[in-house]
Formats: structure tokens, sequence, C-alpha cells
């Protein structure tokens, strides 16, 4: 039997590695599932997930030098996706329990954006690239000359 990638098969785990588990598969081949590719979720332990003799259904995924990679994972239907919590993390470190949308004040260290931005060409954001880049240089030079100036010799 050829294997093509995007095949399912149907395999029994031979063994399992701190990286993944050997899978028998017909026709006396064999291929590995690595660690990654077992579930969705962060797998620290395989052992959690697999144990020696066990039937699997597995998907190629990967033909090299007759090496055989496949997935369980790519099988499983994706978790649905849990909002992200990345925006309320700030309001816990601001020291108060207001959404960001009450606070008043622009957020630190990034200016207010207009409400309506305007597309700009490569070569617009390449002249504000130096300009900035310009004064930043500038800026670090009087620095450092002032203090190889005040320096007693």
């Amino acid at each position: 039997m050829e294997l093509t990638v995007g095949a399912i098969l149907e395999g029994k785990v031979k063994s399992i590695t701190k990286f993944g588990a050997f899978i028998s598969l017909p026709d006396n081949q064999t291929g590995m599932v690595h660690i990654s590719e077992i579930t969705h979720a962060y797998v620290n332990d395989i052992h959690d997930h697999l144990t020696e003799g066990q039937d699997v259904k597995v998907m190629v995924i990967g033909l090299d030098n007759g090496k055989i990679n496949l997935s369980i994972r790519r099988i499983q239907p994706a978790p649905p996706r849990q909002p992200s919590d990345r925006g309320h993390q700030a309001d816990r470190f601001r020291g108060d329990s207001r959404p960001r949308s009450q606070d008043s004040r622009p957020p630190r260290g990034r200016p207010s954006a207009p409400a309506e931005r305007q597309p700009q060409s490569f070569d617009d954001m390449l002249k504000q690239f130096m300009a900035d880049s310009d004064s930043k240089i500038s800026g670090l030079k009087q620095y450092s000359d002032r203090k190889t100036k005040n320096r007693r010799r």
C-alpha cells in the first residue's frame, strides 16, 4: 500500500519515547507521532494520552527519506477558542477594577491614534522611520557627548 500525505490510517502504538510515539502501520511500516501532534492541548507527558498497544487513528502529514510523520491531533476537531483575556490583564495591574473602556486616559507609552487611519505607502512609512531614527540617534549623541565632557581625566 502506497502512503500519501493526508491519508488517514489505523495503527497501534508500538513504543513511547519522551519526544513522541512510534505507531505500527499496515504493511509492516512504522511512523512516528511527535509530542506536539498528539492533541491540541499542551502535552507534558505522553503517557497521559497514549499507552503501548493502544489502537489509534492517525493522519500522514509527511514522508521524508523513508520516515513517516503522523498526527493524531489533526484528525480531532479543534477545540472552541476561548475569548482572549489579555485586555483585562492590564486592569489587574492598574490597581483598580474599572474596565479599560471607562478609563479616560490613553494608555501610557502609546500616542493616541486618530479615529480614522489613512493607509500609507511604503515610501511614506520609510520617510517616517528615517526621521524618527535620525532624531533618536541625535538625542543619543547629545547624551553621550554630555557624559564624556563631564568626565575627569
